[in-house]
């Protein structure tokens, strides 16, 4: 177990988070997949989160992360799946057929 250092604590945070997309359509492949991997990837490095192991399958994504006190996983959320959910259905405009509420993600 190893401990994570901030300016004035020290902790040992963890967290398994699961989400998937909206009526659990299975569009996480190709290019839609990779796109989304990137733009998580990019969101937790500019917030200071580790990702430990992850894995994006058909339909959900899975998580297992480390995340600073500072940031709150409810706040860590909204900034994935927002920014995730903006970018993906600008980039890949036959996604709006599917998803017509301007919602990729499903709730919760």
């Amino acid at each position: 177990m190893q401990y994570d250092k901030g300016k004035h604590c020290v902790f040992y945070h963890r967290y398994h988070l699961v989400w998937s997309t909206k009526y659990r359509y299975k569009v996480l492949f190709g290019d839609i997949r990779l796109r989304v991997r990137d733009i998580i990837r990019q969101v937790c490095s500019e917030h200071g989160v580790e990702i430990i192991h992850g894995v994006l399958s058909g339909d959900h994504v899975h998580m297992f992360v480390s995340i600073p006190p500072k940031l709150s996983v409810s706040d860590f959320m909204r900034k994935i799946k927002g920014r995730s959910s903006y970018l993906v259905q600008r980039e890949f405009p036959a996604l709006k057929k599917r998803y017509w509420g301007q919602r990729f993600w499903g709730r919760g």
